[in-house]
């Protein structure tokens, strides 16, 4: 069983970062027109590179000192803020009066794309077990 975990464990990070940042992706999407709200995105390489290294998210943990910090994200998101491959502000490419910093233009694009490489991620723990299965089967 531990060679099928080890066999499926990159994806399966891969698969949870990917579904992470969709959510931040549709929660900058949903607050669109929000006054003030920044839009957030997750670096990915650095996501991973956390993910496979089995880094402890609380010892990355920021302490809010001033009423005035930025919330962290929920407990359910599985990412802390401070942590490598947290949750970060996106530059501002085109300020907006109301302090948004959403641009849906941005957003459209890295939504299609993260969804696009979640399937083939998909496509690709698909085809491994498929093979598995083969060489079990004999064929």
């Amino acid at each position: 069983m531990n060679r099928l975990d080890e066999a499926l464990s990159f994806h399966q990070n891969a698969l949870r970062v990917r579904g992470q940042r969709q959510e931040l992706i549709a929660a900058n999407i949903a607050n669109a027109d929000t006054p003030n709200y920044k839009a957030r995105d997750i670096d990915f390489k650095s996501a991973m590179q956390s993910a496979i290294a089995g880094v402890n998210r609380e010892a990355f943990k920021a302490t809010k000192t001033s009423a005035l910090h930025l919330d962290s994200l929920p407990t359910n998101s599985g990412i802390s803020s401070g942590a490598p491959g947290a949750a970060m502000f996106r530059p501002i490419i085109q300020g907006s009066v109301d302090g948004n910093t959403v641009d849906m233009d941005v957003e459209r694009n890295q939504f299609a794309d993260n969804a696009i490489r979640y399937e083939a991620s998909l496509n690709m723990i698909n085809g491994q077990l498929k093979k598995m299965l083969s060489a079990i089967q004999g064929q």
